[in-house]
């Protein structure tokens, strides 16, 4: 063994090499030492600092989570479970509402703080006696009896008293308000704020037993009757045709007061007629697309929505209603109709010109230009022939236009240039509809005609 010992070879080395080897042994382990300290050092000046931000930033954590996944159509337990959260919710804000006996006792309250002198047959309040009342109305009632509530309605009262009566109808209102929003937000499936289409119809056709003016109505025309009231509120309160409208908008419009409206038993002849959603009003709508439909297959060609009206609009104007809205084997349904009809009969309003403008603008540049004017009124000229009338000359009607709307680029029309000027309603007139035209044309005689027949009676 000694001897396997001795014959293994032995390195030649020198003792200046053999120093040299030991010397970057030591300086190879001082790096690895140093980086060793760097990152010691690091991670300790870190952990300092990382702990002093929280330390200093403790209210992070109270951040309430913002974000809540939507459970997907797979997820039924989720879906079920947000439904019934929903559901308790709008229980829980239903009952923080002053019910009747609430308004009942509010009222009384109010009365019977009535602050002197009193002057007409108005009672009034000052904002003592106000504080007073607010005080023993109870909690629901807190909210109404504010500084700012009080200041709104202070009007001109050389006391500085609100009326009563103002007082109460804004917390009727309000009330009002509140209750509809959780009618409303019922019919909201997807839980999101907005109503879609079949929400909507939901709402409307089960809120029909609720009023007393469409009891005259036969239940096989209730789908009817549901589609021509929901497409009001879609034409004018979605005009990017998303498929939803918000519970927000629906609110702050003046539909649903009109559609409410109908739980009137003693509503006038007159109201009835110009409210859309009145029966009467309804029965017209869907009686003149009856009228229309000739071959009775529920859907009215380009031929026979040119007997619409005074029968006097023209086939260009027709021929670009049929190139844009939804057809079906080129024929129009009931909704796109209630649309049309929409947009004809509330030519003043924005989401009407909008709806007409889209046709008028040919090339789709966003803007009328003499070219789309002149494409238009040619076919009124072509009209005026066929029934004997003096062609009237497009230049002197181009310049009457550009006078009424007064664009910001002479040499364009832009929706909102049309909208702004308030005469949106002639302008479209002109370009579409014959006898609109002829009106138009003849204004000064039709307005001294009416002043003679006037002036007649009045001596009768």
């Amino acid at each position: 063994m000694q001897n396997a010992v001795h014959q293994l070879p032995c390195p030649q080395i020198s003792v200046e090499e053999w120093l040299n080897e030991t010397a970057n042994a030591s300086k190879k382990k001082s790096e690895q030492e140093l980086k060793d300290e760097e990152m010691d050092l690091f991670t300790k000046y870190y952990s300092e600092w990382k702990g002093g931000r929280k330390n200093t930033n403790e209210f992070y954590k109270t951040i309430p989570r913002f974000y809540y996944r939507l459970p997907a159509e797979d997820e039924v337990l989720l879906q079920k479970l947000r439904e019934e959260s929903r559901a308790v919710f709008l229980q829980r804000k239903s009952r923080e509402l002053l019910d009747n006996e609430e308004l009942q006792n509010l009222w009384f309250l109010l009365d019977k703080h009535q602050t002197p002198p009193v002057i007409g047959e108005e009672a009034m309040i000052n904002y003592e006696n106000f504080l007073k009342v607010g005080e023993k109305a109870g909690p629901k009632c807190k909210q109404f009896f504010t500084a700012k509530v009080f200041a709104k309605l202070l009007h001109t009262d050389s006391y500085g008293r609100i009326s009563i009566m103002q007082f109460f109808n804004y917390v009727m209102r309000k009330v009002w308000l509140h209750q509809t929003r959780i009618g409303l937000s019922l019919y909201d499936v997807a839980g999101q704020g907005y109503l879609r289409e079949s929400d909507l119809e939901n709402y409307i056709l089960e809120l029909i037993p609720t009023l007393p003016q469409l009891d005259g109505l036969e239940k096989s025309f209730y789908s009817f009757y549901v589609c021509t009231a929901v497409r009001k509120f879609f034409f004018f309160l979605d005009p990017l045709r998303t498929g939803k409208i918000k519970i927000q908008d629906i609110l702050a419009c003046s539909f649903l007061d009109d559609l409410l409206e109908l739980r009137d038993e003693e509503l006038s002849k007159e109201s009835q007629e110009t409210n859309w959603f009145s029966a009467p009003s309804a029965l017209r709508v869907y009686g003149q697309y009856l009228n229309l439909d000739k071959d009775h297959n529920g859907m009215l060609s380009k031929e026979e929505l040119s007997r619409y009206g005074t029968a006097t609009m023209t086939n260009v104007f027709l021929d670009r209603v049929f190139q844009e809205c939804l057809t079906y084997d080129g024929e129009m349904d009931y909704k796109t109709y209630l649309d049309f009809v929409l947009a004809l009969e509330n030519r003043k309003e924005p989401a009407a010109l909008q709806y007409i403008f889209k046709l008028l603008d040919i090339e789709n540049k966003g803007y009328l230009n003499v070219f789309s004017l002149n494409y238009f009124f040619r076919a009124i000229q072509e009209l005026m022939k066929i029934h004997g009338q003096d062609p009237v000359s497009f230049q002197d009607v181009k310049d009457e236009i550009f006078d009424m709307v007064k664009p910001k680029d002479p040499l364009k029309i832009s929706l909102q240039d049309l909208i702004n000027s308030n005469q949106g309603d002639t302008v479209t007139t002109i370009l579409i509809d014959l006898n609109g035209f002829w009106t138009y044309e003849n204004r000064e005689a039709l307005v001294a005609n009416d002043s003679e027949n006037s002036t007649d009676l009045d001596e009768t």
